[in-house]
């Protein structure tokens, strides 16, 4: 006889049956020498107003993306839990062993999240908040919104992220929310999408559902966290939230056709970068140069893209090493 699944290991201390704004903790116990009897604390805001949809909304899935945490935190002053009909789940530290440290992976267990998924119930630290997200919450909400940005290591052109589903309704409301957030360009998950990520985890739960990427460099840039906070608000109007908020009409979508259409280091050295993120590039137009800095005896290369399209995001990172991508290529949707 088989044991029943377990449903958490992981406590929630916010009442999300209770009206008005509640903020407390998803309690994480995992004992280890810098916590062995308490908990790593992530923080829950619940927004709850009259009957309606319920929205989750994650950042900090990766702990040093924080443009969208921002946003979130804004968004928790300014919304009067009077006016809302539904309720706003937000994580603004999703990952926060990683985002108290400005990390992408958890120092916990070196795992990152957003390759976590479905997670495990009895699994480490990270694998325990997958599961919890996948189990626990996203099967009570009607959408959810999660917020990244390059991190350190790398910038993206500022666009939202919609699955390319086989469920035609799932992917229609999908992409009608990443219209919604109002973002001139969108890039969909297609068949180079990981599905560890929790766009697939919301995909498995059948709940519309976009992610965005939103800059990076690792700090906040005032501008783009202006964008964020005016797309959650949008999207939370679509949602039937809040009240009406203007869309974009126009809009570019994007998807990765083929790994092998992105820039590599060769080697290790510097990426002399010829191209930037937002950029539309030709087949053997050159990406940048390489120089091999510790090894002066070996002369610079031409790094050239292998096909057209659209420099989606570009490395952050000065010195390199062989492997590391230099330039994420993109091309536009044409089904």
């Amino acid at each position: 006889m088989t044991s029943p699944k377990l449903l958490s290991r992981l406590t929630l201390n916010v009442d999300l049956v209770a009206s008005g704004k509640h903020v407390g903790d998803l309690m994480l116990r995992w004992s280890d020498n810098s916590n062995p009897l308490g908990y790593h604390p992530i923080p829950v805001i619940s927004l709850k107003g009259a009957p309606g949809p319920t929205v989750l909304i994650t950042g900090g899935t990766h702990g040093d993306e924080f443009e969208g945490p921002a946003a979130m935190m804004r968004l928790a002053d300014k919304i009067d839990c009077q006016a809302l009909t539904g309720q706003v789940i937000l994580l603004p530290a999703l990952n926060a062993p990683a985002f108290s440290t400005s990390s992408r992976a958890s120092p916990l267990d070196g795992v990152n999240l957003n390759r976590a998924f479905p997670g495990d119930a009895n699994g480490g630290p990270t694998a325990m908040i997958a599961d919890y997200i996948e189990r626990v919450l996203l099967p009570r909400c009607d959408g959810a919104i999660d917020l990244h940005s390059g991190g350190k290591a790398s910038f993206f052109a500022p666009c939202a992220l919609a699955t390319q589903t086989s469920a035609p309704d799932l992917r229609a409301a999908n992409l009608a929310l990443a219209r919604a957030f109002g973002l001139p360009l969108i890039w969909e998950l297609g068949a180079n999408n990981d599905n560890r990520s929790l766009n697939s985890a919301a995909e498995r739960a059948g709940v519309p559902m976009i992610a965005t990427e939103l800059g990076g460099g690792g700090g906040v840039d005032p501008n783009i966290t202006d964008v964020t906070e005016a797309g959650l608000m949008r999207c939370l109007a679509h949602l039937g939230v809040i009240g009406d908020a203007p869309t974009l009409d126009q809009v570019r979508r994007v998807e990765i056709a083929s790994g092998q259409h992105s820039i590599y280091a060769p080697g290790s050295g510097v990426f002399d970068r010829a191209t930037s993120a937002g950029q539309d590039v030709k087949a053997g137009e050159i990406a940048g140069r390489f120089h091999f800095v510790m090894e002066p005896e070996r002369p610079s290369i031409s790094l050239r893209f292998a096909a057209d399209g659209f420099v989606l995001a570009h490395t952050c990172r000065g010195n390199v090493s062989r492997g590391e991508l230099l330039a994420l290529v993109a091309q536009d949707v044409t089904r």
